[in-house]
């Protein structure tokens, strides 16, 4: 069923096709339709994740929901993808979700589910619809005096419900069958309207009954998208139109939010129609191609690309698309921008100026309603000006034979790696700034976590993105200290016979704290990375691993990785401890300074 859920509104990843895993997948052969009679709550829940779009749920085990996993199994459509530990099995899900539009995973009662909880709550702040199936107390325990496992020891088994109410959209606690069907559908339903997390808990003792509200082939789902007001899209339109026609110098900005209104096509659209400079903030790269013809780069305010932020904070009016601004996207709350020159477009509402403001009228609508309006009055100063003032930007210097590695060369080299074919995850750190400096080809993909900046997503999303874009390479930059958090699940990734390219930064301790407050906590110990991925390795699986410390052996390291087109290649790559990028250095003494600033005086 192809119900439009996707990450962007782009060509979306490989669904079918997919290669299974001997070990990690956990699969059936195709079996004939079950009879409604036998037609069970694991089998319906099973069949509307594979009718949303998701073949793998990543997923621990636990005694709680062993006989839900059997259920999951039993479908042809899914896989299991067993995973190390919780907190990874939800970053895969992240991940799945940003290649593939929805993801799942599964855990057991409270153990697994508050393990699971910091990824879903980096979902939640991503605007991604993730699927946190638990599995929960047998039903006839519910209300009952008991105290179980897995609990702390209280008889009220509602606290794992209630720590995943601030991080979800939906709850449901599933422990009788006659509404289960409908608690399933509307939790799911509403993970793809929202762009957000929902939580399913399923009584331990249920998957397997038959109930004679379930089908065999579930009725399909009809999600019906939302609709602009017409009358409030007709006025957000002309005010806007009226605005930007006395503007000199208009620009362009993309933002995150983008993805959940599906609307980046729609943005290229307008960027297209209206001649006006186009950039993106940091947490939006990838949503929109860098080879539209006016693209000035990433705005970050002071760590902006150079002269993209001159371009964006002189300009005389800004169409801001999907916004999230915060202390780290606005570089310590140092933008530039005023609200009466900016047309602030989010997904269901738009703000012109200092007001008004039109709810009910979708951004994807908007935009490009927008672009047939604005196509008559073309207006490219704001780029003309760019070009009158841009410089290229220079190479590193080129590298002394033996020379200590630097960052800005495995950059440069990492530059000339991509291809349409590509992804690229940063981790949280230096890799942020490094990677924002990328040109992505058209087709490349890119992911970080900004908004969130859980320091370890990057291997559970790589693992999950990786499932999702299998006709991808996916390039990821993780720093030593993030990696040391959640390495397990290299494990996950060999299993399922992944072919992903990591460079593993070894500067030994967490930089991006560095800049931002240094002490002695900041430093880690150092670790044989290369000897510890060759051991997870064990010789199962299809894993080349190799340590650079200058540009000869990492450029030799490189073109054995292209080579290896089969092979999980991991990239230990050691550089100076104070080798940085220069945006993180401005970057973290603003972010600092606003950390700490002194209390408001109290009267």
């Amino acid at each position: 069923m192809d119900n439009g859920i996707g990450s962007v509104d782009r060509p979306k990843a490989v669904r079918n096709g997919v290669v299974a895993c001997p070990a990690a997948f956990h699969t059936s052969s195709p079996a004939p339709t079950i009879p409604s009679a036998e037609a069970t709550l694991g089998s319906h829940l099973a069949r509307r994740l594979v009718e949303v779009g998701v073949s793998d749920v990543f997923a621990v085990p636990g005694d709680f929901n062993l006989t839900l996993l059997d259920h999951l199994i039993a479908e042809p459509g899914l896989r299991l993808v067993s995973c190390c530990n919780e907190l990874n099995a939800g970053y895969a899900a992240d991940g799945y979700a940003r290649a593939k539009g929805v993801g799942a995973c599964a855990v057991t009662f409270t153990v697994g589910g508050l393990s699971v909880l910091n990824a879903i709550a980096g979902a939640y702040s991503e605007n991604l619809p993730v699927i946190c199936v638990v599995g929960g107390p047998n039903s006839n325990d519910h209300g009952t005096n008991r105290i179980l496992h897995h609990t702390i020891g209280l008889p009220d088994f509602s606290q794992e419900l209630r720590c995943f109410q601030p991080v979800t959209c939906h709850q449901v606690v599933i422990n009788n069958l006659d509404d289960a069907h409908e608690q399933v559908d509307k939790a799911i339903a509403t993970a793809l309207r929202e762009s957000k997390p929902v939580y399913i808990s399923v009584a331990c003792n249920l998957p397997g009954v038959p109930h004679p509200t379930f089908f065999g082939n579930p009725i399909p789902y009809c999600i019906v998208p939302r609709q602009s007001n017409q009358m409030g899209l007709e006025a957000a339109l002309d005010a806007t139109v009226e605005f930007l026609s006395k503007a000199v110098k208009p620009v362009m900005v993309a933002g995150p939010k983008l993805r959940v209104a599906k609307a980046a096509a729609a943005f290229a659209e307008l960027a297209d129609a209206s001649g006006y400079a186009v950039a993106t903030m940091p947490s939006a790269k990838g949503l929109v191609p860098e080879t539209l013809p006016r693209f000035i780069g990433t705005y970050w305010g002071a760590v902006s690309t150079s002269f993209c932020v001159e371009m964006v904070e002189s300009a005389d009016a800004y169409l801001i698309a999907g916004p999230i601004f915060n202390d780290q996207s606005s570089v310590g709350y140092s933008f530039l921008l005023k609200k009466e020159k900016a047309v602030i477009v989010q997904p269901e509402r738009v703000t012109v100026g200092n007001g008004p403001t039109f709810g009910c009228v979708m951004m994807k609508d908007f935009l490009s309603e927008l672009a047939k309006r604005v196509s008559m009055k073309r207006n490219t100063t704001a780029f003309d000006n760019y070009n009158r003032i841009f410089v290229p930007q220079g190479l590193p210097r080129e590298s002394e034979p033996g020379e200590p590695l630097r960052v800005n060369v495995l950059f440069k080299h990492i530059q000339q790696m991509l291809t349409g074919d590509s992804a690229v995850i940063a981790e949280a750190g230096d890799s942020w700034f490094n990677c924002q400096k990328l040109k992505l080809p058209d087709g490349c993909g890119y992911e970080f976590q900004m908004q969130y900046g859980s320091i370890g997503w990057s291997v559970g999303a790589l693992l999950g993105y990786a499932q999702a874009a299998m006709g991808k390479r996916v390039i990821a930059c993780i720093g030593d200290g993030s990696f040391q958090m959640t390495a397990q699940d290299v494990s996950t990734m060999l299993r399922c016979q992944q072919k992903s390219i990591i460079f593993l930064i070894n500067n030994g301790g967490y930089t991006i704290e560095v800049v931002i407050h240094d002490g002695p906590y900041n430093v880690i110990k150092n670790w044989n990375y290369t000897g510890l991925v060759d051991a997870i390795h064990n010789g199962e699986g299809m894993c080349w691993t190799a340590k650079a410390t200058c540009e000869e052996e990492l450029t030799a390291a490189i073109e054995t990785a292209k080579g290896k087109q089969d092979c999980l290649c991991f990239i230990e790559v050691v550089v100076h401890k104070d080798d940085t990028s220069k945006e993180v250095l401005e970057w973290g003494s603003r972010v600092g300074t606003a950390n700490s600033r002194p209390p408001n005086p109290q009267y």
